[in-house]
């Protein structure tokens, strides 16, 4: 269980990761082409700042999935960040329904689990404190 949790957190990480660098570092215009190719396309409708925020706020995910364990230094904040990539994903999916991509919205949910999934065993049964 410990080592599936592990795998879980890491496949997240990595996904926050490049989902944050790409929101972070890419130009607006390019970004807003790039899903506008891939059928995403809702930066079109956002901000530069917000764009931004969220993929600042994605980069934190990726660290927190995985830093505070392995230095552990508060390993409790992992189950902290999945609990928040969980709230991060119920946005994802509100957005992308609004502009009713759905294969985004089933995508999101996925994420949404694999937090969750996350959450409940750092929480619960694999807990690093205790």
């Amino acid at each position: 269980m410990n080592l599936a949790l592990w795998i879980v957190a890491g496949l997240l990480a990595a996904l926050a990761l490049s989902g944050g660098a790409t929101k972070t570092f890419m130009p607006k215009n390019k970004l807003d082409e790039l899903g506008a190719k891939s059928g995403g396309g809702w930066t079109q409708h956002a901000s530069a700042g917000f764009v931004r925020t969220l993929g600042v706020l994605e980069i934190l995910a990726a660290a927190g999935f995985t830093l505070p364990a392995v230095l552990d230094i508060a390993p409790i904040m992992v189950a902290v960040t999945a609990v928040c990539w969980i709230l991060l994903m119920i946005g994802a999916m509100a957005t992308h329904a609004r502009y009713g991509q759905y294969r985004y919205v089933a995508l999101n949910l996925v994420y949404l689990a694999l937090a969750a999934f996350v959450a409940w065993g750092r929480f619960g049964p694999e807990s690093f404190i205790g």
